[in-house]
């Protein structure tokens, strides 16, 4: 039987693991294609799977609902998450994973443990005091094209600087725990700065006040805050420089915002 990945939660945070060593059923929980998702205990561990049928074809909503069974194991423990489409083709290959990779596993849950990740997504073009003008038609030859290529290469050194300068900023005002950065422009020609900062979950409340301080400080900001979330980068960043024993070995975190999934956003009990 193929088994369909989730997540690597804590055995002792399922008390309905305790008398079985056998797949158990997670009540009223649903995974990919509708399969029934169940608890595998594997060593100190428990993994998050549900029936696989390889023929079966992985969408859009087989990655929303990826996404709901990880958030739902994460009101209930600290999670691995799983690679999308990560798929243990039977019961062996899972537990021979778990078993070579069970120090590796161990030790990052312990790393994460308490942990949440909160996302900020700020429009960096935004944040300037002049609008950046818009790129000219380049000419195919001549001065005009040359000179078009100097404007571009200026404005991409403009907003490098900006996105630093705001990245540092939004350091300052956080002090997370951790924090993942990257930039990318929008089809729409605007530089976007991705924030993933860690931080510890009890401090949810203090972290979305103090966005709200933000938010009203920099009004010239275009910001968005998601969260809390499993920690999907930090898991990938611990998980990063690992060795893999197998294909499916580690679990590596598919990040929040993967073009190609929607992800619904989590919420903590």
């Amino acid at each position: 039987m193929a088994w369909y990945a989730y997540c690597i939660g804590e055995k002792q945070a399922f008390p309905e693991l305790a008398r079985h060593r056998k797949p158990v059923p997670m009540e009223s929980t649903l995974g990919v294609s509708g399969n029934q998702v169940f608890l595998y205990p594997a060593c100190d561990l428990a993994v998050i799977v549900s029936e696989h049928n390889p023929a079966e074809t992985l969408n859009q909503k087989s990655g929303v609902d990826h996404a709901r069974v990880i958030a739902d194991c994460f009101q209930h423990s600290t999670v691995l998450p799983f690679r999308f489409g990560t798929v243990f083709n039977d019961d062996e290959s899972l537990r021979k994973s778990i078993r070579s990779n069970q120090r590796q596993f161990l030790g990052n849950i312990d790393k994460l443990r308490g942990k949440t990740e909160m996302h900020l997504k700020i429009f960096v073009d935004d944040c300037c005091a002049k609008e950046i003008e818009r790129q000219l038609p380049a000419e195919s030859v001549g001065r005009g094209y040359l000179s078009n290529l100097r404007e571009n290469a200026t404005r991409t050194r403009e907003r490098q600087t900006r996105a630093r300068a705001v990245s540092f900023q939004m350091h300052r005002l956080f002090l997370p725990l951790d924090e993942e950065v990257s930039c990318r422009l929008t089809e729409s020609g605007k530089m976007v700065l991705d924030v993933a900062h860690l931080i510890e979950r009890k401090h949810v409340e203090r972290y979305q006040n103090k966005f709200a301080t933000t938010s009203v400080m920099m009004r010239e900001c275009q910001m968005q805050l998601s969260g809390p979330w499993p920690p999907y980068h930090f898991v990938h960043r611990l998980t990063r420089g690992a060795h893999a024993q197998s294909a499916a070995s580690a679990p590596v975190a598919q990040p929040a915002a993967a073009p190609s999934v929607q992800m619904p956003e989590p919420a903590l009990a």
